[in-house]
């Protein structure tokens, strides 16, 4: 057989094989879930912050504990109010007692019954009882109303722990859209410091290929080419993993695809001192409103005790028939009645328990002005880290242009043998760096204004950053 034909032969299966391999990966493609094809949602800033505002789950459990608080304020309210019941019962005995006070229960009871053997061995007898009876607590030191206060102020804790939590929500929900722009912002960094990497690599070739350089300019030209492609394998992994953040700071599966229509860009916020933010804070922080009524709550707490050394003035009645047979069909009797309670000696639980109530009532007080010097902390933080991005960012501008320019001179003293690869590849690391930094400062600009107006409480779906 001729070489040529043998050649044939056995690079026909090979060919048969890559073409079936082909068919199979592009039917696997079209056999792909509609979901992996499905484009990504847009979305923007508002309608992110309202979504999150309407799916996190940490919304759903502060809503639950306000609901909670409404609960206990009716409940609270429930010792003010009398007691009402109704009790029906069936009994069938011959106990001497039972059956005695039975017929007279049941207004059947006559003169023979006084028989001795009757008293003294009855026949059996059967009892159906309807009962209505309730009690009423007129006065109890007024531990019930102090117990409603009390309540009250629990419940409007909840409803401002509420208005800080949604606060929180709103800046994660800035902190991760804004993530995924600085992402894709750092995506498109790489692949342009990548097409960069590759101009001075495929420069660096020609210029040894020519004779005019060394293979170490080529290799080192390599080098930063095969860096760059790393990054930009770690930049889209960071972009994934920050379309994660998006969607589960939102509420939604973690896999669920979210495109921001929005750019990253510079953005103006409105200016206030330092001074102005604390006492803004001190107004307006949820939280700390939330401290005060938990104190003013365990205020309620030391009444309650103190309370509970005065006398209870309880009344009660009931009205109840007695019946043979189902139906009221025998006797009734009602009874009506008033109690007066006061401890004479109970160990002194009582007024240790006074004293532990204003404990806590100092430690709510002492943990409040804590909280105080804590907030202010915290806004001082968050303005000069607003102030650091926002200076940064003019700084980061300034040295893209010098970078820039600086890589332009390089490139063509590197292009006329006046300079080295090595110098030109430091340039270039210069202005690939200053451009990572510029959208590093403008992404902070955003967050950290929100983080401003997160420490001073003012952080809503109305916010300049959000709605800018």
């Amino acid at each position: 057989m001729p070489a040529i034909l043998r050649s044939h032969s056995l690079q026909s299966p090979r060919i048969a094989v890559t073409i079936i391999v082909r068919f199979v990966a592009l039917a696997a493609m079209l056999a792909m879930p509609l979901a992996a094809q499905t484009a990504p949602t847009p979305l923007t800033l508002p309608q992110a912050v309202s979504l999150a505002l309407e799916k996190n789950p940490l919304h759903k459990a502060a809503m639950a504990d306000t609901r909670i608080s409404a609960a206990s304020v009716r409940e609270a309210r429930s010792p003010l109010m009398p007691k009402i019941m109704f009790t029906e019962s069936a009994l069938r005995g011959n106990d001497p007692v039972f059956v005695f006070g039975t017929r007279l229960r049941q207004q059947s009871f006559t003169a023979a019954d006084f028989a001795l053997n009757k008293l003294n061995t009855p026949t059996p007898i059967g009892n159906f009882s309807s009962r209505f009876s309730g009690q009423w607590s007129l006065f109890d030191g007024l531990q019930s109303w102090f117990g409603v206060s009390r309540a009250k102020y629990m419940q409007q804790a909840a409803e401002q722990q509420l208005d800080r939590t949604d606060q929180e929500l709103v800046y994660q929900a800035v902190q991760a859209y804004f993530g995924v722009l600085l992402a894709q912002k750092q995506e498109e960094v790489v692949q342009d410091a990548l097409k960069t990497a590759q101009a001075i690599e495929a420069s660096s070739q020609v210029r040894v290929e020519s004779g005019m350089a060394v293979d170490s300019d080529w290799l080192s030209a390599q080098v930063v080419t095969s860096r760059r492609k790393q990054e930009l394998i770690q930049m889209r992994n960071g972009l994934a993993l920050a379309r994660a953040q998006l969607a589960l700071a939102l509420g939604m599966p973690a896999d669920t695809a979210y495109e921001p229509q929005e750019a990253l860009a510079e953005r103006q916020f409105p200016a206030a001192t330092a001074a102005e933010l604390e006492l803004k804070a001190l107004e307006k922080r949820p939280d700390l409103k939330r401290v005060e009524s938990e104190r003013s709550a365990q205020a309620k707490s030391v009444s309650m005790a103190k309370g509970a050394l005065a006398p209870r003035l309880n009344v009660f009645g009931s009205w109840e028939t007695d019946s043979p047979s189902v139906g009221w069909n025998g006797g009734n009797n009602w009874l009506a009645g008033a109690e007066l309670q006061f401890d004479l000696f109970d160990g002194d639980s009582k007024r240790a328990h006074i004293a532990r109530e204003k404990a806590v009532q100092e430690k709510a007080a002492a943990m409040r002005d804590a909280y105080r010097d804590e907030i202010r902390l915290q806004v001082r933080k968050a303005y000069y880290e607003f102030d650091a991005a926002r200076q940064q960012v003019e700084v980061a501008r300034g040295a893209i242009t010098q970078a820039d320019e600086s890589l332009r001179i390089n490139q063509n003293r590197y292009d006329g043998g006046l300079n080295t690869v090595s110098d030109l590849l430091r340039v270039e690391e210069a202005a690939h760096r200053a451009r990572a930094d510029y959208w590093q400062a403008v992404y902070r600009v955003q967050t950290s204004y929100a983080g401003v107006e997160l420490a001073t409480g003012t952080l809503t779906p109305a916010s300049p950053v959000v709605t800018q």
